[in-house]
């Protein structure tokens, strides 16, 4: 019983900590759960049909750096697109692989991959969750 009520305290206290948000010194400090938030995209992207998930954790249009959370089931593949500009894929569960023209990278569970300036694509070998940076040029 006790660890029922300990994983459910858990879990609340994971959830408020993805909501977040104090002010200090004039800005809006945020912190987020990468782990909650991981989590509810993987469950998400597993009752989506196109088998994917993802949530803009910092940033967007307005801002020169954009972190983004992308869930992907096993077998779920990102077709090829343009590089967003500099950027970088955590993978913070699972295992995934990206691929641009003859080269390919593997990543898994703590690796960070360098994407590359060019068409690339992104293939989830294990249900995924990879903590996609982005920075545009100012």
């Amino acid at each position: 019983m006790r660890v029922r009520e300990h994983n459910k305290a858990v879990a609340l206290r994971d959830y408020l900590d993805t909501r977040t948000a104090t002010k200090r010194k004039g800005m809006t400090m945020q912190k987020f759960s990468l782990e909650a938030l991981a989590r509810e995209q993987l469950k998400i992207a597993r009752q989506a049909t196109n088998g994917r998930s993802s949530e803009t954790v910092y940033g967007g249009h307005e801002h020169a750096l954009r972190q983004t959370l992308i869930a992907l089931t096993a077998g779920t593949t990102l077709a090829e697109h343009e590089s967003p500009g500099e950027a970088t894929a955590h993978v913070l569960s699972g295992r995934i692989r990206i691929g641009a023209g003859e080269d390919s990278w593997e990543g898994r569970t703590g690796d960070i991959i360098t994407i590359p300036p060019s068409r690339h694509d992104l293939h989830a070998i294990e249900d995924s969750v990879v903590l996609l940076t982005v920075a545009k040029k100012v």
